[in-house]
């Protein structure tokens, strides 16, 4: 059986949730058939009319990247823009464009994970959790069957917390109803009051999976009549945020430590700002993080490395960390992988997932 472009969505937006983006992102299919075969993918940081070409040459009919395409209204499809452009070729040529953006920014296994990975940190955790994501599922079980809902409500997302997985509290308590005409209750008698042991159940879970748990709730639940509770929690979810934070095996000079910024991440140059202590603790966010620099100061950084750091920015640390500049495209410039080995796990043998080779970093340094 063929694999269409919604099923490849379906996989990448539950790696990567879309409602995980920020309010101004524009993650998602930025064009294309979802009920097109999909014979291959190429992978790119940025979609521009040449990454079209190179899908179409090397026998992909996707293209999945990190920066979307549009992110503002297109009001005409004349060519007139970049953005135009690239639409209207990759309409022309039958190419979908997906792109995955702030919602692979701010899960913990996404863009500032794989830069922390690159540079050797040790126990990465998310710099600066979302609260307001999560929720908590309240139900009411026959004992005989608790371990059947909660199974149900697992496999739809809910029960996990961290790296801690079929995460539940349960309470062993009365229920009472009477079965009102034309019921079919699963314990007890039409017109007769009924009490029955009952469990309290109470899960976590993303917010955004609400329906889904609640529609495996009912499915796999013996009642009838479902009494349930979801309640919005302003919990941080430390699996979902902002940046990341974690160690280096050994703490480094600052001299060091720029080397090892060069060397990993391959890059020609980084700005930086001056920093007096040994660095060891280390803040990162891929792409333009300058708004988490306090963030990595409160979190108790040596340096914090991000991108398109502008020049009254660098005066935020006051000396307190190591403010590293390493560019916008090198910070995130391992996305791909993140996409690859996603895609190569899902789909083995299924299409081709290929790396981009032609180059979309617009920046050039002459030395």
């Amino acid at each position: 059986m063929s694999v269409t472009v919604h099923d490849l969505t379906r996989a990448l937006e539950a790696w990567a949730p879309l409602p995980y983006q920020e309010s101004y992102d524009n993650a998602g299919l930025q064009c294309g058939d979802p009920l097109m075969s999909v014979q291959g993918v190429l992978i790119a940081l940025d979609c521009t009319p040449a990454i079209i070409d190179e899908a179409v040459r090397r026998g992909c009919n996707v293209v999945v990247v990190h920066h979307p395409v549009i992110f503002q209204p297109l009001k005409r499809l004349t060519g007139s823009t970049e953005v135009e452009r690239t639409i209207m070729r990759a309409l022309r040529l039958n190419v979908a464009v997906y792109a995955a953006h702030t919602n692979l920014d701010n899960v913990r296994h996404g863009v500032s994970r794989r830069l922390g990975e690159k540079l050797g940190l040790h126990n990465l955790r998310v710099l600066e959790p979302k609260t307001g994501l999560l929720a908590k599922l309240i139900t009411y079980v026959p004992a005989t069957h608790t371990q059947t809902v909660l199974q149900a409500l697992y496999a739809a997302g809910a029960g996990q917390i961290g790296d801690y997985h079929d995460c539940s509290f349960r309470l062993d308590g009365i229920g009472t109803y009477t079965p009102g005409p034309g019921t079919n209750p699963f314990e007890g008698t039409v017109g007769q009051p009924q009490t029955a042991p009952e469990q309290r159940v109470e899960v976590l879970l993303p917010l955004h999976l609400q329906h889904k748990a609640l529609g495996a709730l009912r499915q796999a639940h013996p009642y009838e009549e479902v009494a349930y509770e979801l309640v919005k929690l302003e919990n941080l979810n430390q699996d979902v945020g902002s940046g990341m934070v974690g160690e280096l095996p050994e703490p480094l000079s600052a001299k060091d430590f720029l080397r090892l910024l060069r060397e990993r991440l391959q890059v020609p140059v980084v700005k930086h700002t001056e920093y007096s202590g040994v660095i060891q603790k280390v803040a990162l966010c891929g792409g333009a993080g300058s708004f988490l620099t306090k963030k990595a100061v409160a979190a108790g950084a040596h340096a914090y490395v991000t991108g398109d750091i502008k020049y009254h920015e660098f005066f935020a640390p006051e000396g307190r960390l190591m403010l590293c500049d390493v560019g916008h495209y090198e910070s995130e410039q391992y996305t791909g992988e993140l996409f690859r080995e996603l895609l190569t796990e899902k789909f083995a043998r299924t299409f081709a997932v290929l790396l981009a080779e032609t180059p979309t970093n617009p920046v050039r340094y002459d030395f």
